[in-house]
């Protein structure tokens, strides 16, 4: 069964709260925060899986939705929803699209930028994605340790995220190539080709 929760947890910690007003117990809220919201979580859901198409599709979607607001802040706040998607996929840059709207970014925005940067703090919850962000964190900052790498690989894997998967699956093929061990770097390049769909 799909966990339906992750993403809200995972936005929880970088979205916009105005994009996460839940319907309940409050005002209905305008059609616009609930359209980017579906858009982000789209977006999120097809760069796991490794759909570039449809996840860009979706995120230019969030962005137009956000755009008619006329609010920086909200607009930093997804493109670190971009920014840390990749980073958990191994996927690593200097976030210029949140870079662009720093100057309207806020403090918790700021936050976010730097630890994804590997310049800050952040707390990792028990939720899939939060664990891999953290570790293509510390994949950044050369502090990744084998458990972390093999716990990636577990974490991708047992939610189908393919993107996440190759990238982690190719940093421990080349760790065992480098210690000589062709059994296990074998064994995992098979697993690359499984997943790529060249095998």
């Amino acid at each position: 069964m799909r966990k339906q929760g992750r993403t809200t947890i995972f936005l929880a910690a970088v979205a916009p709260a105005a994009l996460l007003a839940s319907c309940a117990g409050g005002p209905t809220p305008p059609d616009w925060q609930l359209d980017a919201r579906a858009a982000l979580q789209g977006f999120e859901k097809h760069y796991l899986e490794g759909n570039a198409k449809l996840a860009e599709a979706e995120f230019a979607r969030a962005r137009e939705e956000i755009r008619r607001t006329g609010r920086g802040d909200l607009l930093a706040r997804a493109e670190l929803i971009r920014c840390a998607a990749r980073t958990a996929s191994l996927e690593i840059d200097s976030c210029p699209g949140f870079e662009a709207l720093r100057r309207d970014a806020g403090a918790e925005e700021l936050a976010y930028a730097d630890y994804l940067a590997g310049k800050g703090k952040h707390t990792v919850t028990e939720d899939a994605l939060s664990r891999l962000v953290a570790a293509g964190v510390a994949f950044r900052t050369t502090t990744v340790t084998p458990a972390q790498i093999a716990a990636a690989i577990d974490t991708a894997s047992a939610q189908g995220w393919r993107r996440p998967l190759l990238g982690w699956l190719e940093v421990e093929a080349k760790r065992a190539e480098a210690a000589g061990d062709r059994e296990a770097a074998e064994r995992l390049r098979r697993r690359i080709a499984l997943a790529t769909g060249t095998r």
